[in-house]
């Protein structure tokens, strides 16, 4: 017998997963903080370093008050969550949770730490991209998905009628 699982469970599913692994290496960021103050070079093009930023993407806003920043986030998940608890679609539920569980993250980080932890530096030869985390890996592939899903159902749309 096939236990059903709803959408909106696969989501908060997909969400607390994002929320641990991006703690989990957050963590582990901040306990070799010594090692990666400087930067940690691991392949040609990538490296590992330490950095707290107290904005939003880019350090935009970095001087608006973290709790500001961190209700407005807040909001955003709630609304999100309801979009989550509505869908049917798999996919939508579980970009949804990427989402939500990637920005949960973030604001953990600004409510402990006063701002977020990244540590992941992509470059091409001096140019280097600002530096991130697991959390903006997840909400950045949830509103891929998103914008997936709603490119593919309206093409299904089109096709049947």
């Amino acid at each position: 017998m096939r236990i059903p699982f709803s959408s909106a469970a696969l989501g908060a599913c997909v969400a607390a997963s994002a929320f641990v692994l991006d703690q989990t290496t957050k963590a582990v960021a901040v306990a070799n903080a010594d090692l990666l103050t400087d930067g940690f070079a691991v392949v040609p093009g990538f490296n590992l370093v330490l950095v707290r930023n107290s904005g939003v993407s880019f350090g935009m806003l970095g001087d608006v008050p973290w709790w500001a920043l961190a209700l407005v986030a807040l909001a955003v998940c709630g609304w999100l969550a309801v979009l989550m608890t509505r869908t049917r679609d798999r996919g939508e539920a579980a970009g949804y949770g990427l989402i939500i569980g990637g920005a949960l993250g973030n604001i953990v980080d600004r409510g402990r730490l006063g701002g977020v932890t990244d540590f992941l530096d992509f470059y091409v030869g001096s140019a280097h991209w600002p530096a991130f985390n697991c959390a903006d890996m997840g909400i950045f592939c949830g509103a891929a998905i998103l914008i997936w899903s709603q490119l593919f159902n309206a093409r299904r749309e089109s096709r049947a009628s």
